[in-house]
């Protein structure tokens, strides 16, 4: 009689010859160590195997076509264009989070010092301002006849003059140094957001960002950076979708959305390939600028290929279209997806 073994996921009896349970799946004898662990997590999230390299080389050397044998159906032979497109946007946020750190200290440095001058030029612009207010008095009184102010007059507009002066000069660092004492003290939080001026009827948006600000201003900008880098990944998947429909109002009878989105994935796993490419080279070397303005601009002859060869456009329609794409996609999108990211990282901060 033959053998068998029970299945340790479906509990299920199959022949010990089996190598798989034929009833789900599950490996014979799924003995779970380290390197299987490990293994079966780049395996089943990443998928890095053959199918790797040999989309590799494609979608690097030949612009579209890796994208257009998906859409026709040879699937098995190449890498998920999301899967792709994770993988390579891991390993570049991986790689660009060293030269974030390295930004992140340089701009918390220049905070803290900007933070510790602002004092320091404030008193230099009130001076300034009264030596202009001077002036202006200087003038009035040395031609009274031009503005018709007698003497009484002259003597009431130098005491409101001096006294409007002294609100505008004392007023800011009033302010700052009481807040600088609520917090050296730590006050309550309603206590320093209104020495910041906030009133009490104001609305949850506008308490917020006092909030941000007040937390802005304690920590003198420390991690800014890091917070703005942390919400670039969430930005991509949203900018990525939009160069879809692009290329949909582009090419409307070319295919379904999800034909552009595989084109998508494709071209920003691309440049994202391209980017890693750059911050490890720029480690070694160092990149003239000349050389980095040809960089980005290798990103509108790819497209240019890319579209020609996934879209069978001609040479002259897919010149046309990756320049006006590109110039929509850089002047429109990415600036609002810019000024979405400052944003959002400011009240995430």
């Amino acid at each position: 009689m033959p053998s068998t073994n029970q299945c340790k996921n479906c509990e299920n009896y199959f022949d010990d010859s089996y190598k798989y349970c034929p009833y789900c799946g599950q490996e014979a004898t799924d003995n779970l160590t380290f390197g299987v662990l490990f293994s079966n997590t780049i395996e089943n999230y990443f998928s890095i195997d053959a199918r790797f390299f040999r989309s590799f080389i494609p979608l690097m050397l030949k612009p579209g076509v890796l994208a257009r044998r998906f859409v026709d159906g040879k699937r098995l032979s190449y890498l998920h264009p999301a899967q792709f497109y994770l993988f390579i946007s891991v390993v570049f946020f991986f790689i660009f989070s060293f030269s974030v750190r390295k930004a992140d200290n340089e701009v918390t440095q220049a905070l803290k010092k900007g933070f510790n001058r602002e004092l320091t030029i404030d008193s230099l612009q009130l001076k300034e301002d009264s030596l202009k207010v001077g002036l202006a008095k200087k003038t009035i009184k040395e031609n009274p006849v031009l503005t018709g102010i007698s003497d009484k007059d002259l003597v009431v507009l130098d005491s409101v003059m001096d006294a409007e002066q002294n609100v505008s000069v004392s007023s800011f660092r009033i302010k700052r140094k009481l807040l600088d004492s609520l917090i050296t003290v730590d006050a309550p939080k309603a206590n320093k957001l209104k020495a910041m001026g906030l009133e009490e009827n104001a609305g949850a948006l506008t308490r917020k960002i006092y909030g941000q600000m007040l937390k802005f201003y304690e920590q003198k900008g420390v991690g800014i950076l890091n917070t703005l880098y942390d919400t670039i990944p969430i930005a991509m998947f949203f900018m990525l979708p939009l160069f879809a429909v692009l290329l949909k109002l582009f090419y409307w009878r070319r295919g379904t959305f999800a034909h552009h989105m595989v084109f998508s994935f494709y071209f920003f796993t691309f440049i994202f390939t391209s980017f890693c490419l750059l911050i490890l080279a720029d480690m070694l070397i160092d990149i003239p600028v000349w050389l980095e303005v040809l960089f980005f601009l290798s990103f509108i002859v790819y497209l240019l290929l890319a579209l020609h060869n996934f879209y069978k456009s001609s040479w002259i329609g897919a010149f046309f279209k990756a320049n006006i794409i590109s110039f929509l996609y850089m002047m429109f999108i990415v600036p609002i997806a810019i000024f979405g990211i400052i944003m959002v990282s400011f009240m995430l901060y």
